[in-house]
């Protein structure tokens, strides 16, 4: 599957506003690429406060954290533009967003339980240590809502917010932006004046 177009389009247009605005405030980092929040300016005291409590709890086990790296990176592999969803420490955002909006732990960690209890089912593991192809061809059973089989949709549901998720994390990390190729407002480099200019003035004044 050739996920980073369909996924920069999916992260700037369908993702929840509320991620993609706190995942982008002015002056805050990543989530998860530092262990403190240093004061910026603009910000308030209970921001940053509340940003170091989140940073320092934990929600998801080493069990989960293991299987959301491998998801995010088959979500989004490491291509010759750019690094992977991992490398993007794409894995610490979404532990950073399901506790600053609480709404996303159920489905997080349902979803989590549901695909390793269908791995163990098929492949006798769960699905960080099943095989990669076994990895693809679980995620292939849900990374389609129009083709779901009946009994999958539980698993649909959770892998869409994952790769929600992972999009908004990825396309909001200094190495995804560098992936859209956004330059933002850049300030106008003065070269001097234009040699066609110099040639017409330098023309005129020789009449």
């Amino acid at each position: 599957m050739n996920r980073r177009e369909s996924l920069k389009i999916l992260g700037l247009t369908t993702l929840s506003t509320a991620v993609l605005l706190d995942a982008c405030k002015p002056g805050t980092s990543q989530p998860g690429a530092t262990t403190e929040t240093a004061a910026e300016p603009g910000r308030q005291e209970f921001e940053i406060s509340r940003d170091k409590k989140l940073k320092a709890e934990k929600f998801f086990s080493a069990h989960e954290m293991a299987t959301i790296t491998v998801l995010a990176d088959i979500i989004i592999p490491k291509d010759d533009k750019s690094g992977s969803a991992s490398e993007a420490k794409v894995p610490e955002f979404i532990e950073f967003i399901v506790k600053d909006m609480p709404e996303h732990q159920l489905p997080m960690r349902g979803g989590l339980k549901w695909l390793d209890l269908q791995c163990l089912n098929r492949f006798q593991k769960p699905f960080k240590d099943a095989s990669a192809a076994q990895q693809i061809e679980m995620v292939e059973q849900i990374a389609y809502p129009k083709k779901v089989k009946p009994g999958m949709e539980q698993g649909v549901a959770f892998f869409t917010l994952m790769r929600s998720l992972t999009a908004s994390g990825f396309f909001t990390s200094e190495m995804g932006v560098k992936d859209l190729g956004y330059a933002g407002n850049t300030p106008n480099k003065w070269t001097g004046v234009p040699a066609d200019v110099l040639k017409q003035y330098a023309s005129e004044l020789e009449a």
